[in-house]
């Protein structure tokens, strides 16, 4: 009774793992720029009209995302050049709007980012990534 009880305890835990893991679906456009922009409104204590103007750009660059990823879903380097360029031109936006003390922690989130990023993918310390 025990082993049985111990099997169907394992079997729970895993299906319940994989159920946790798959249903990711991608959140619409809005929804993504909203989340961005209340979490780096409180990393770096934006004022209302920056939130508003980071939500503007974090909608377009979310929007742009979606199109970059249906435009060019057989051709992964295409997407990846797309969504480099498009990131690159929305933190140029972004920096843009920073007081000199919010740009440092913002430079300070994206290297935490980054390193979190190469974590994730197995590069440690090796030097992979771009930015």
């Amino acid at each position: 009774m025990k082993k049985l009880l111990m099997i169907f305890c394992l079997l729970f835990s895993v299906i319940t793992f994989a159920n946790a893991q798959g249903g990711r679906k991608m959140a619409d456009p809005a929804e993504r720029a909203k989340k961005s922009t209340d979490r780096l409104a409180e990393k770096l204590s934006l004022n209302d009209d920056q939130k508003t103007k980071v939500l503007a750009i974090y909608t377009d660059q979310a929007t742009q995302m979606n199109k970059a990823w249906e435009d060019s879903k057989e051709d992964k380097g295409a997407m990846k050049t797309k969504v480099a360029g498009i990131m690159s031109d929305s933190d140029a936006k972004i920096t843009a709007l920073l007081t000199d003390d919010q740009k440092k922690a913002y430079d300070a989130l994206k290297a935490e980012r980054k390193a979190a990023m190469e974590k994730r993918r197995g590069n440690g310390d090796n030097g992979g990534g771009s930015q």
